[in-house]
């Protein structure tokens, strides 16, 4: 009877080894919390700003500091079932937005299959919410212009203008506005805004990415505007001249009432780049954003604590860890 049950215990080890090995996602379960019961799926999948390093420890601080389930969702190699941003067309384990409560996401340019863009659009068209970062305004490329989903992209000229990024988060890809990699941002605070719950506790807003160029349309809100820096840290002075007269918006929230009459809310932040999010007031935004678009009261001043060693690769092309699946990510 010993052998049999030890023989049993180990076959489940090994099935559940298995099983964690096959997974194409990392899941974090809530502690206690104000966000027990709600579920946030994060979407990761850009080439540049490591959205695969930066979304596992916003989903960990969501998770262990506020109490949301969190799922994290991958740009996968479908043969080697490793983390790879620069494969575009495949994001398994994105049916969790079926039964997600709030979206964040990081995407550029993404070309996934119908059956997983579906997942994406019957969540819009539940009029639930986003926190869109960086990217996101240039998240969808859609080559096949037979699709049904093809509207959703960047470019598009019919259907959707501009695209996803454009229609509902409130801007597409127009350009950089501060020198890449040489002007960093330091966030200023619409004046109108700040008293706004998704600013409480915020402050000292900085990115080491630089300002994008964005006109959102007029019924956003603007919170936060763009002061391009003349170097990389953030004691360094702001560009003198036409770069920051006037600054460029760089978070705002609206409403979007979408093709199904629900009403999706938004928070879209051209920041959010992995170390961005090395920036509390940064990653306090978007836990107040959190709560206040799954129904919770914004605290005062949110537990934003970075949860474990984070020390993000600095952003560019070409330079993900490789190697990495997601089943690595998780308990870390």
């Amino acid at each position: 009877m010993f052998i049999r049950m030890k023989l049993l215990l180990s076959l489940l080890t090994i099935a559940a080894t298995a099983l964690a090995e096959g997974k194409q996602w990392a899941a974090y379960a809530g502690k206690d919390g104000p966000g027990k019961s709600k579920s946030i799926v994060l979407l990761a999948g850009d080439e540049e700003y490591r959205s695969e390093e930066g979304l596992p420890q916003l989903a960990k601080i969501l998770s262990q500091r506020h109490g949301f389930d969190c799922t994290v969702v991958f740009s996968i190699d479908k043969k080697s079932g490793e983390i790879d941003p620069l494969v575009t067309d495949n994001e398994p384990g994105i049916e969790a937005l079926d039964s997600a409560d709030l979206c964040v996401m990081l995407l550029r340019f993404r070309d996934w299959p119908d059956a997983q863009m579906r997942h994406f659009a019957d969540y819009l068209a539940a009029g639930k919410p986003f926190i869109a970062l960086r990217t996101s305004t240039h998240a969808f490329k859609i080559e096949a212009k037979e699709s049904p989903f093809a509207k959703y992209s960047f470019n598009s000229k019919t259907g959707w203008p501009g695209g996803f990024g454009r229609q509902v988060l409130g801007e597409t890809w127009v350009a950089h506005h501060g020198a890449h990699k040489k002007e960093a941002t330091r966030g200023i605070l619409d004046p109108g805004a700040k008293s706004n719950p998704l600013l409480r506790g915020v402050a000292d807003l900085f990115g080491t990415t630089d300002v994008y160029a964005a006109q959102p349309p007029e019924d956003a809100k603007i919170l936060v505007r763009g002061q391009v820096l003349e170097g990389m840290n953030p004691t360094d002075a702001p560009v003198a001249g036409a770069k920051n007269q006037p600054m460029q918006p760089i978070v705002w929230t609206r409403e979007f009432k979408n093709d199904a009459g629900k009403t999706n809310k938004i928070l879209t932040t051209t920041m959010g780049a992995a170390t961005d999010l090395e920036n509390e007031g940064l990653r306090r935004l978007i836990v107040n954003a959190a709560y206040a678009f799954t129904g919770l009261e914004v605290p005062a001043h949110a537990d934003v604590a970075l949860v474990g060693e984070y020390q993000p690769s600095f952003y560019g092309f070409g330079g993900f860890k490789k190697g990495v699946k997601p089943a690595d990510l998780e308990g870390k």
